[in-house]
This record gives C-alpha cells, structure tokens and sequence, in this order.
C-alpha cells in the first residue's frame, strides 16, 4: 500500500515536512479551509475537539492508491487538498471512473465490508481520515454528524442516477457540457469563480467517466469551442463563455 499516514506522535520527519504538518495541526478543525464543505461542519466549532482527537493527515503522490478494490474496509477520509478519482477495472481489462473527489468530498460511506472501487490521487492529495470504529462511536455521540452523512448519501445517490441516465440517452455534447457545468457548480460552493473550470484530469479520465473515447471526447471539446460555449487556455483550464447554452445541453439529463 502507498499509502502514508503522518501522526503527531510518530518518530520524527526530516525538515519541512514537519513543519507543515505540525501548522496544519496547530489550525485544527477550525482553522480547515474546507470545513465549510465537508461532513464535519455538521458539528459545531466548539465541538471539533471529538474530532481532532482522532484524525489522522493522510498524504498521497499523484497516482498513487488510496484504497484498492476487494481491500477491507479500513477508514473514511475527507479530501481536504487535491483531486483523485473512483475507479473499477472490468474482467476484460477496460477502466470505468465512478468519479471524482475534490476538496470536502467524503469517501467510506457504505454497509459493505470492503471496498468496491480503487481510489487513486490524479494530484498531490491530502485526506482527514478516522477509522471505522471512530466514525461510528462519533456519529452515535453527535447525531447530528450522521444525519449529514445520511443527506450526503442521498445526495450522491441522486447524482449516480442522473449520469446513468446521461450514459443512456445523451450525445457526446451533452455528456460533456453536463460535466462543465458539475465542475462549475463545485467551483460555486468552494466560493471560487465558476466561469472557469480547473480540470486536474486527463482527457482519458473524462473520456472513462463519460463512457466514450478519447477521440469523441477531443471532438466535442473543439465544437464547444468552435461554437463560442467555452474556451481553452490549455487542457486543464476551461472558460465558459456561453453558461446559457452549456446550462440547456446539460439540462437534457433532468
């Protein structure tokens, strides 16, 4: 597993590495830039305590695994920096991505004992993670942080069964432009300008997450372009330039 976990009391680490974990601990729950985002908001500031008392700071290097299909299930995170994404390998060697996580995303929320999708770092990423039986002994203490996982779920449910229909019945425009305007609205709610969408992930990504080729997904990238709904600085940077049309083609997933 390359997966590494820097506690506060474990034996020392060279330098600024540190340093920069140490500062993060000295900020605490509310000093968290994505608080706001994630489940744990749920619990009140003067309460975090429960849960700084049982964090750790998980870090991970752009491509490496979080968690990997058929491992038992070990813990739940919260991205608090970063991007990764949910991936599922079928018997014939193909790659599906079940999604993406960014900052105040939450990972483990499930009844199964082992996980269903490798979770992999597409940047440099850092997690608040608790263990299993953490969770637990919190959601009982403080109700109030089950309730939001539950809404959470919910939330996450409606969204898988909006993209099986995309995958259904949309053109690759469609599919695309759907996809623009989710990023977009993430962008929204971190309180950043979402005229412009940030893409840390490949086209093949996209492509895997959408379910068509690299080569459609190039094509319907340049006709957004050539129509004046978007443009594109470079792959990772895309401006909206007509939300109007972008918000009608999307809209054909409702």
């Amino acid at each position: 597993m390359s997966l590494r976990i820097l506690r506060q009391n474990d034996a020392p680490v060279a330098g600024a590495l540190v340093e920069s974990v140490l500062c993060q601990a000295a900020r605490g729950c509310s000093g968290c830039l994505v608080r706001h985002l994630a489940f744990c908001a749920a619990l009140p500031v003067e309460k975090a305590h429960a849960m700084e008392a049982l964090a750790d700071d998980a870090r991970l290097k752009a491509g490496e695994a979080l968690v990997r299909e058929g491992e038992p299930r070990r813990g739940v995170f919260t991205v608090t920096k970063g991007a990764l994404r949910r991936i599922r390998l079928l018997p014939d060697g193909r790659r599906l991505v079940a999604g993406f996580l960014m900052p105040g995303d939450f990972i483990g929320f499930s009844g199964t004992s082992h996980y269903k999708h490798t979770i992999e770092a597409i940047t440099d990423s850092t997690l608040c993670e608790f263990s299993m039986a953490d969770m637990r002994s919190l959601c009982h203490d403080h109700p109030e942080l089950e309730r939001e996982l539950l809404e959470r779920a919910c939330v996450e449910l409606d969204a898988t069964r909006g993209n099986l229909m995309a995958l259904a019945r949309l053109n690759p425009m469609e599919r695309l432009a759907g996809f623009l305007v989710d990023m977009a609205q993430r962008r929204r709610r971190q309180g950043q300008d979402d005229t412009e969408v940030i893409l840390p992930m490949t086209r093949t990504d996209i492509a895997d997450y959408l379910g068509l080729t690299v080569e459609t997904v190039s094509r319907s990238f340049t006709r957004l372009r050539q129509e004046g709904s978007i443009a594109t600085d470079d792959p990772h940077h895309v401006r909206l330039l007509d939300r109007k049309r972008l918000d009608a083609l999307a809209e054909a997933r409702a």
